[in-house]
């Protein structure tokens, strides 16, 4: 796929059949996170946890949505798959980072036709409980800083104008 088509129908997808994604898959987008470029070139900075128990999954689901204050939502929208991103470092390069992990892993979904959403606000309230971070055996010194999430979908990534409301202010300076 062209990258600039990528680009422009790359979405959130946020329904899951509850299909997990094929081991090949699978490969293909952690390969694109090793291919991101890491700050300094610290990539013994970066971890990354792949969690496919739907009880582990279920618990971080339910976590996120008590701390939004409305029980019933579901942050996690049903994926069978989480890649949580964390980093040893807590500087705005080490955000830079996983957030670029995280983007190139999204770019090898859209090539793959899996279904992803990044997952920021879930891990906000993770990192918060420690009893359920330490159920994902997170080495020590690192922090969750982010994630994706992964699974089968019946959405169709499709091709698409970008409206004048989403273009960013600018300004140029010469």
């Amino acid at each position: 796929m062209e990258l600039y088509k990528a680009l422009n129908i790359r979405k959130s997808i946020r329904s899951y059949t509850g299909e997990g994604i094929t081991d090949a898959q699978l490969e293909r987008i952690l390969t694109a996170a090793y291919e991101a470029p890491i700050g300094m070139k610290r990539y013994d900075s970066i971890h990354l946890t792949v969690i496919t128990n739907p009880k582990l999954l279920h618990e971080i689901d339910a976590n996120a949505a008590a701390a939004s204050g409305d029980p019933s939502r579901h942050p996690l929208y049903g994926a069978p798959m989480m890649i949580l991103v964390s980093s040893s470092q807590t500087s705005n390069v080490a955000s830079a980072n996983v957030g670029i992990v995280i983007q190139n892993m999204s770019l090898a979904a859209v090539e793959e036709g899996v279904g992803h959403c990044d997952i920021y606000g879930a891990i906000r309230a993770l990192v918060k409980n420690e009893e359920l971070v330490a159920k994902l055996h997170i080495p020590e010194g690192f922090v969750p800083t982010g994630s994706i999430i992964l699974g089968q979908t019946d959405e169709v990534y499709a091709e698409r104008e970008i409206p004048e409301s989403h273009k960013y202010s600018m300004n140029v300076l010469k």
